[in-house]
């Protein structure tokens, strides 16, 4: 039973500290809508989309309205296009992520997500023609956003793959020059994808999922450290409080922000008349002051983001969300950990500039947290190879420790280290993010084939 204590301290999280559903995602099957040819694919994909989606930003802002907790973002998640677009050129990839455009522009949603595909232990010929088609696709979308799965702990690593990778980023950052290289903004490599993640940019429809479903992302980084801060002002007598008291904490403010979510993410599917998925726990920052992951590490006790006890501080928040969240809701998914994406982190950013935070404390971190590299900007002169070797590293502590890793890399054309870019809105801003040992790593992304499994994938 809920104390009148913990009633109030959740509508004060509501009305003071700014919370929020970070976003609402519709999962939606479009297996049923190949075949055909182009025409007939793209006709049955875009009304596919508006049908099932035509009112589901009116549910999601009349229910944010009912119950006073605001929905920032409102995204559809597809059936990876490769699959639906099996027997496609690279041409009619490019004319799919355009109805996709089009579709979701249609029905109001922020952003798409599924222009994926899924290649950890081979490619076939369509998916192929799939990342060669990525660049151009996705520099003609404004709301499309594509994910590639390379990588998982049963499979390895697809070394083919990942080599296509690194030119992939550059080609997509080049020809998306003239906005800063953004269009790598909306692309991302994972290790062990989830099909029912509802945060961007890697979200989608997994083939195991129900016909349409709806997964709700919570977040909420600024309403912990409004609670931190509060018990520490109420123990400032040395001694009278322990690490373990403020982990219990963030575990208890996470039950009632899942419970706030979950609430939301019902309502809406129960008034669209379509399956509730799960509940993402993740702590998903934004550019706005007081909405950050880095903050939580100085109030916590480390007075320069990426100082010793950086990491140790984040597999604690990481294990207390997953605690508080998992008590909340039945149906837990996704990602559920802490994000640390530079650029949508002010202080993430900021740290980064004061040069406290660099690439291989980051990647120390992301063993201990969700998702991985992501949102780093670094020079647009780094060579494709070397972006691969990145994503490479990423992926092996995804597929030793079990777990979803990613890599969200923009090198920015025209711009080195030091320098700043700004992308607005909530993808942020942050100082370019110096890489050492650029041009080191050729030799070994020219090797191909795949990188086994490990010994203990074999459960079976």
């Amino acid at each position: 039973m809920l104390r009148s204590d913990q009633i109030l301290a959740t509508v004060e999280m509501i009305h003071k500290e700014n919370l929020d559903v970070r976003t609402v995602t519709m999962g939606l099957n479009l297996l049923d809508c190949r075949g055909g040819g182009i025409d007939a694919t793209c006709a049955r994909v875009r009304d596919k989309i508006v049908t099932y989606a035509g009112n589901f930003v009116p549910t999601c802002n009349t229910m944010s309205r009912k119950y006073g907790i605001p929905v920032v973002n409102k995204r559809i998640a597809v059936t990876p296009m490769a699959l639906v677009g099996a027997g496609f050129s690279r041409e009619e990839f490019v004319r799919l992520a355009i109805t996709l455009d089009e579709a979701a522009t249609a029905v109001g949603v922020d952003i798409l997500g599924g222009f994926s595909a899924q290649v950890e232990k081979g490619m076939t010929a369509t998916d192929r023609e799939y990342i060669a088609s990525i660049p151009a696709a996705l520099a003609a979308t404004e709301k499309v956003c594509a994910s590639i799965n390379i990588a998982s702990t049963a499979k390895g690593i697809n070394m083919d793959a990942l080599a296509m990778m690194g030119r992939t980023v550059k080609d997509l950052a080049e020809q998306t020059a003239a906005q800063g290289g953004f269009g790598a903004a909306k692309f991302v490599v994972f290790c062990n994808q989830p099909g029912d993640n509802p945060f961007m940019a890697g979200a989608i429809h997994g083939v195991e999922e129900a016909e349409a479903v709806l997964n709700i992302g919570v977040s909420g980084p600024g309403v912990i450290a409004r609670a931190l801060e509060r018990l520490i002002r109420n123990h400032p007598a040395p001694g009278t409080l322990q690490l373990d008291e403020l982990a219990e904490e963030i575990k208890q403010t996470t039950f009632r922000v899942t419970r706030c979510g979950e609430l939301i993410g019902r309502a809406v599917s129960l008034s669209l008349g379509i399956e509730f998925g799960v509940v993402d726990l993740s702590l998903a920052p934004t550019p706005t002051i007081g909405d950050s992951v880095g903050e939580i590490f100085k109030i916590l006790g480390v007075d320069a983001i990426g100082a010793p006890g950086s990491t140790a501080i984040l597999a604690m928040l990481n294990d207390a969300v997953k605690k508080g969240g998992i008590f909340a809701s039945k149906t837990v998914g996704g990602l559920s950990g802490a994000f640390i994406p530079v650029m949508e982190d002010a202080m993430l950013a900021d740290a980064v500039g004061q040069g406290s935070l660099c690439l291989e404390k980051l990647e120390a971190m992301t063993c201990v947290c969700s998702v991985g590299l992501d949102m780093i900007a670094i020079p647009g002169s780094v060579d494709a190879d070397t972006i691969a070797a990145i994503i490479a590293d990423e992926m092996a502590l995804g597929v030793i420790n079990g777990k979803t890793t990613a890599a969200r890399i923009i090198p920015v054309p025209g711009k080195e280290a030091g320098e700043m870019v700004n992308f607005g809105g909530l993808f942020g801003a942050s100082p370019i993010m110096p890489i050492r040992n650029v041009g080191k790593s050729s030799r070994f992304i020219a090797w191909g084939g795949r990188m086994p499994a490990p010994v203990h994938s074999f459960k079976n």
